[in-house]
């Protein structure tokens, strides 16, 4: 896996060092029913995973005297105990290997009111994830009224939601700024709090990055029988639409966030950053401020209010019939909002979209986990990927891939931070991309020698490539048989080839190449308009000798205007054979490796950047076009067609009387 260049993972509970230690926080005032709630977590987890402390016990344990020594200490030397206990905790916690689950205190408060701030910096280094018990004020004034066990001060309703919402305000922002997930927790919702500890228990970015994979492949299950060769890995907002439907969506629920930062916002701009944690923070927002239902509602009202870019649009509906192209929407935001948003532009079939949700339980999606999804889909599913994204979460993603597309849209909606640190990965030699200007007439990023621009056209065609061949058609089956019949040899076999290729120029290489009109005399006396190939007299046919010439004339005989030639290598193929042409036809009669014909390609390409190459072969092992394989990774760069009368799993490659020139040649007995 790449490292992030610019976003390096920042580790949960940890002000920079990495914490090994899991320790959870149960933060709630005095009465609201934290040591209630531990004994009850204790019986019903158990304690093969996790290791239950009461603050105030652990403290009696460490100071001399016990608690009641403790009491009568300075503030500072209370300081210096409460230091000892965290830090005990977690020195358990690492030898143990289990998750440490912690009573403790924001705040204390005095009947007059009055608030100390009682945590310590150690507990900041210390704690990886704190749940604070959220209850009503009048509900916690009542179970300190019945709880005669303890000598607490005595709190008005008031007093008690004063204290309440000065923890709560406050713990958010020490949580966000050191690096430790916060989540507002009823204490009556057992079933609820259970599933979170023993989420927080497993999951960390290892987890969550086999989760993700995971996710892909199963989602990846309607093309099981043929998994595309080629996958388009495209980031969402300000990707396939202008819009921030995350920032869409916290405006939409709070109508009254103008210029203030929506919870997102508050989130991304502290020490969390970008992070996994910060993610991770994000998905308990949402399961803190959403039921299922209100849930479902807003993320449907925001997808209704996304439009795609009609280029990005018309790119996806021309994928979507292609059974060689798949495409994964992996998203930072709201899975549900971009499912929705496919749904409603009619695009369902085969797109799959993997992004965060409200969740905990669920992954959660980070520039790691992009960067790794174009990783598994090249690595395992062996497929060739486009990726394509906006802003600085997307490089490690656009790095990876085999072709980047960097997408620009309009300066005011644009990522302002993505123009330097694109510009710092070009430098470093990381990353190789074109851009894509959404719409076509908005400024460039950087200039076009660093970040060439390609238009939708060019793009829709270079995705497109596919190898056009005839396997298992009847007239393959027909065409193949004397090809591959021992008996069959010289003038009949080359009859064979001829007919062969005559075939593929119709049918294949007419596709890739198009057709132009010609003026034709028409049988009653007038001018009428005719087809033949496009460029047709600006066309080279090249045989690759000696196995391909026979095909190579039932090409020249398809294409009759286009000029012909011979070579048996590339010093046989000059500039003066090539100036002038529009496209380029390599014929050979079998392709194994594609060694011979990729060492032509390169030729011509250093003579001619431009030309359209077509290489025509009548057996091409399928290995040698395999979407990874050498062939094709320069077929896709160089702007080649492909086209076979079919692809083989059998690799026999002839010798001596079974060698294909030696039998299309007659020449066996001087094998």
């Amino acid at each position: 896996m790449t490292d992030s260049f610019f976003l390096p993972p920042i580790a949960i509970g940890s002000s920079g060092a990495q914490n090994s230690a899991t320790v959870i926080g149960l933060y709630g005032v005095s009465g609201v029913g934290k040591t209630l709630l531990l004994n009850r977590l204790r019986r019903e987890l158990g304690d093969e995973l996790f290791t239950y402390h009461e603050g105030s016990a652990v403290i009696s344990g460490v100071v001399p005297g016990g608690l009641e020594a403790f009491q009568s200490l300075e503030k500072e030397e209370k300081n210096f105990w409460r230091k000892r206990a965290i830090e005990s905790i977690r020195e358990s916690s690492i030898k143990s290997g289990k998750t440490a689950i912690v009573t403790g205190h924001m705040i204390l408060c005095s009947e007059k009111g009055t608030h100390e701030i009682v945590h310590t910096d150690s507990d900041l280094e210390v704690f990886s994830h704190i749940l604070y018990l959220d209850e009503p004020a009048d509900v916690v004034w009542s179970r300190r009224q019945q709880d005669t066990t303890k000598k607490r001060p005595d709190l008005s309703v008031k007093d008690i939601s004063q204290w309440l919402e000065a923890e709560k305000s406050l713990l958010r922002q020490l949580c966000y700024d050191n690096c430790i997930l916060f989540a507002l927790v009823s204490p009556c919702k057992l079933d609820a709090i259970t599933t979170l500890l023993v989420d927080f228990h497993k999951h960390d970015e290892v987890y969550n990055l086999n989760l993700a994979t995971r996710k892909l492949d199963a989602a990846l299950g309607y093309c099981r029988d043929h998994l595309p060769e080629t996958f388009l890995v495209l980031d969402g907002d300000k990707t396939l639409a202008a819009d921030d439907t995350g920032d869409m969506l916290w405006r939409t629920h709070l109508p009254s966030v103008t210029d203030n930062l929506t919870p997102l916002e508050a989130i991304f701009t502290s020490k969390l950053g970008y992070s996994y944690a910060a993610f991770r923070q994000v998905s308990l927002l949402y399961e803190e401020k959403f039921t299922n239902d209100e849930f479902e509602r807003i993320c449907s009202q925001v997808a209704s209010s996304v439009r795609l870019y009609p280029e990005m649009l018309s790119l996806l509906r021309n994928i979507e019939s292609k059974a060689h192209i798949g495409a994964v929407i992996v998203t930072c935001g709201l899975q549900q909002v971009w499912t929705s948003v496919l749904e409603n532009s009619g695009l369902t079939r085969k797109f799959v979209v993997i992004g965060g949700g409200r969740h905990p339980d669920d992954c959660v999606v980070t520039p790691t986990v992009k960067a790794a999804i174009v990783d598994h889909l090249k690595e395992t599913h062996c497929s060739y990927v486009w990726a394509f994204g906006d802003s600085p979460l997307d490089l490690d993603m656009l790095s990876r891939a085999d072709e980047a597309i960097v997408v620009v849209g309009d300066l005011h909606t644009r990522s302002r931070s993505m123009e330097t640190k694109l510009a710092t990965v070009i430098e470093r030699h990381k990353l190789h991309a074109h851009q894509l200007l959404l719409p076509s007439g908005v400024p460039s990023r950087l200039d076009t020698e660093r970040l060439p621009a390609i238009t939708l056209e060019n793009l829709s065609r270079s995705i497109n490539f596919e190898i056009l061949h005839s396997s298992n058609t009847n007239a393959a089956k027909l065409l193949a048989t004397p090809m591959r019949d021992a008996s069959v040899y010289g003038p009949l076999l080359r009859g064979a080839h001829k007919r062969a290729g005559y075939y593929l120029s119709m049918t294949h290489v007419s596709t890739l190449l198009g057709l132009e009109t010609t003026q034709i005399p028409h049988v009653q006396g007038y001018a009428i308009d005719g087809f033949q190939l496009r460029h047709e007299a600006k066309t080279i046919i090249i045989a690759l000798m000696r196995g391909g010439e026979p095909m190579a004339l039932g090409v020249s005989k398809a294409f009759p205007r286009a000029m012909f030639h011979h070579a048996s290598c590339v010093a046989d193929i000059a500039h003066e054979h090539l100036n002038g042409r529009a496209t380029a036809i390599l014929v050979d009669s079998v392709i194994n490796t594609g060694r011979s014909v990729s060492e032509m390609i390169q030729h011509i390409r250093q003579i001619n950047a431009t030309l359209r190459i077509v290489v025509v072969a009548g057996v091409v092992q399928k290995q040698a076009v395999a979407a990874r394989s050498p062939l094709c990774m320069l077929a896709r760069k160089s702007n080649v067609g492909l086209v076979a009368l079919r692809l083989s799993e059998n690799k026999y490659t002839g010798r001596g009387t079974t060698d294909t020139g030696n039998r299309l040649f007659g020449t066996m007995h001087l094998a």
